[in-house]
């Protein structure tokens, strides 16, 4: 099995990436290393769609509730982890699969990461503090001028992503681009990866309001009031900055209506399948699925290298 490449499963969040690895994992020695940013988190299970207990006590789940929300994790530590879990998983004579939809990790992982600096919170303050004078789309134009590649794949509302690039800028006077170019963190290990993506975009779309309004029914609220209460996060905490829970936590703040944040929060998970998309299709290297017919996993099954066919 270890002349296996490394089994990549990805695609927009609500493809169906988890049921399809977990199908793999039931018929083969598959243990799985997620690929999101989101469920690193300890107590944030119903709106991140974690796996349930159940299913990870019966295939090796990594990567999952090993932070408290209070604090970081970075693509340069997923990195580390992942090369570090993939040749464990190996060691055990098992196959390693990466699941999951966080493209910066992905992007880290297969393009390689650069050496950044550490953050500076008096730096974040100050650029938090012009985007409430002049507003996110006004910096992310600033951008545009500093490091238009970086620009080009960062929503005009990413305020996350925006702070993050011209915080580097700052600290460093060059662009996150080049820094990025200049990474040699890639994985070495030959990669078969492919991406989930219903056809249909209206399919995705349903299936995305679909879920959430269910999480809400079991609980996502109350999930995010309990950490609204803990007192030391806040909505800019990187863990709260996930979507649904940075909606949420709007609402609990008094901000908009609770029919308004779960609207918000659909809209916002679309807007992010949307930006998954885009950067899946822009790497020939990955091998997009249509996961919508009813045979769709058959089919995909029979294209997974035969050695892993015929265990």
């Amino acid at each position: 099995m270890n002349d296996l490449p490394v089994l990549i499963l990805t695609g927009p969040t609500g493809s169906g990436k988890s049921d399809w690895a977990e199908r793999l994992a039931a018929e083969h020695p598959v243990e799985i290393i997620s690929v999101d940013s989101a469920l690193v988190y300890r107590g944030m299970d119903i709106g991140t769609a974690k796996p349930a207990r159940a299913v990870r006590d019966r295939i090796p789940h990594h990567l999952i509730d090993i932070l408290d929300p209070g604090e970081t994790y970075s693509a340069g530590q997923f990195v580390q982890d992942c090369k570090r879990l993939i040749g464990e998983v190996r060691g055990r004579g098992r196959i390693p699969l990466l699941v999951g939809g966080t493209m910066l990790y992905l992007r880290a992982l297969l393009r390689g990461i650069a050496e950044l600096p550490r953050g500076s919170e008096q730096l974040r303050r100050e650029i938090d503090a012009e985007a409430l004078r002049l507003g996110w789309p006004a910096l992310h134009a600033r951008l545009r001028q500093l490091d238009p590649a970086a620009a080009a794949r960062i929503h005009s509302n990413d305020a996350q992503r925006i702070q993050r690039a011209l915080e580097v800028c700052r600290l460093t006077g060059r662009s996150l681009s080049e820094l990025q170019r200049q990474g040699n963190a890639a994985l070495a290990e030959p990669v078969l990866a492919w991406a989930l993506n219903p056809e249909d975009r209206a399919v995705l779309h349903e299936r995305i309001a679909v879920r959430f309004k269910a999480m809400m029914q079991v609980g996502l609220l109350e999930e995010v009031r309990a950490l609204y209460a803990r007192g030391d996060l806040t909505a800019d905490s990187p863990s709260m900055r996930a979507v649904g829970y940075r909606q949420l936590w709007a609402h609990l703040a008094g901000e908009c209506s609770l029919a308004a944040a779960v609207e918000q929060g659909i809209a916002a998970t679309r807007q992010l399948a949307k930006r998954q998309l885009t950067w899946l299709r822009s790497d020939p290297s990955i091998i997009i699925v249509n996961s919508q017919p009813f045979d769709a996993y058959e089919k995909w099954r029979q294209t997974i290298p035969g050695p892993l066919r015929q265990f």
